[in-house]
């Protein structure tokens, strides 16, 4: 009892005991009820791939256009600087 009693820093050991027993009590329920506790994530959604993929190719699709507009904007600006350059050479 006086050692229970002096690592309790001096608490009456029957209200000690109880308030070191109850937030353990507290603490396996808690550790026992997470899962039906927790917040209940609802079932993904359904995904219609054939849709997803239609997307996904369309976006590829798209990039490329892009990729080769870029390209033919850059090689048109390649051909006026080299037609520049050979212009200011004649001059």
């Amino acid at each position: 009892l006086m050692a229970s009693r002096g690592r309790r820093g001096g608490v009456p050991t029957r209200d000690g005991e109880q308030r070191r027993d109850e937030p353990r009590c507290e603490d396996q329920a808690e550790q026992q009820t997470p899962a039906p506790q927790g917040p209940v994530l609802p079932p993904p959604p359904h995904v219609d791939y054939g849709v997803f993929m239609q997307g996904l190719v369309q976006a590829m699709q798209t990039q490329d256009h892009t990729q080769a507009a870029l390209q033919a904007q850059m090689e048109a600006q390649e051909g006026e600087m080299e037609q520049y350059l050979e212009e200011k050479k004649v001059l």
